[in-house]
């Protein structure tokens, strides 16, 4: 198995279900698995043959940071399929942490995706 992990994206947005939540930007982690197309043994270290992690970052960010959402599962969806759709790869997951209960480091939401076509 060949995996590209981001792990950690720290990321500022509008998210939760009150509106007084949501008023407020708060930062989420987010790690994103990217499963490439192209096996590594296989890129002949050529980087249009695989995922720009870098690329998918930045699209993480800018995605996250778009408009506000009520759900951070919400969220996790809209980037699996963003990360699906733009990049070459045969999956992708999401996991978003959110720091917002009191007594819990965090709570979690993982979503994953599959290309239809592997």
């Amino acid at each position: 198995m060949n995996e590209i992990v981001i792990q950690g994206l720290s990321v500022e947005c509008h998210v939760g279900v009150p509106d007084e939540e949501r008023r407020h930007p708060q930062t989420l982690s987010i790690t994103a698995t990217l499963t490439p197309r192209v096996a590594f043994a296989d890129l002949q270290d050529n980087i249009v043959q695989t995922a720009d992690y870098d690329l998918a970052a930045r699209r993480i960010s800018a995605v996250a940071q778009a408009r506000p959402r009520r759900l951070i599962e919400t969220l996790a969806v809209e980037l699996a399929d963003m990360l699906l759709a733009e990049f070459a790869l045969t999956a992708a997951e999401v996991e978003i942490r959110k720091f917002i209960l009191p007594n819990t480091e965090y709570v979690a939401v993982r979503c994953r995706r599959v290309h239809p076509a592997a």
